[in-house]
């Protein structure tokens, strides 16, 4: 596995574990809705990624980004699919977003580099 995968999920594992290790109900409810929100409903979890991604990117948030395009990896996602929200994320978000969409794609081609 690439080294920027690899180390985004090792330290995601690592500090997940410790926070959730602190029992907090809160904390714990937040999670549970935030896997919860994505799994298959009206919108198929394909959609609800994208969507996913392009709010993430327009909150400009790098580890949120990550995830959900390891996620739009794994659902078999197509770089094009990808990089079509990731061009309504930059629309949306202005000029900002940029930073991130450079490291948006440093990361795809991570993925698509470990296989």
């Amino acid at each position: 596995m690439s080294d920027i995968v690899s180390e985004f999920n090792d330290y995601r594992s690592k500090m997940n574990a410790k926070i959730l290790a602190d029992n907090n109900k809160v904390i714990k409810r937040i999670f549970n809705l935030d896997t919860n929100a994505y799994a298959e409903g009206a919108l198929d979890i394909k959609t609800k990624e994208l969507l996913g991604l392009v709010a993430s990117a327009v909150l400009r948030c790098d580890d949120c980004v990550k995830y959900h395009l390891e996620t739009c990896y794994k659902i078999g996602l197509k770089k094009e699919q990808v990089v079509e929200a990731l061009s309504i994320a930059t629309l949306v978000g202005g000029t900002i977003v940029i930073p991130h969409l450079r490291r948006a794609y440093e990361f795809w081609d991570a993925l698509e580099n470990t296989h």
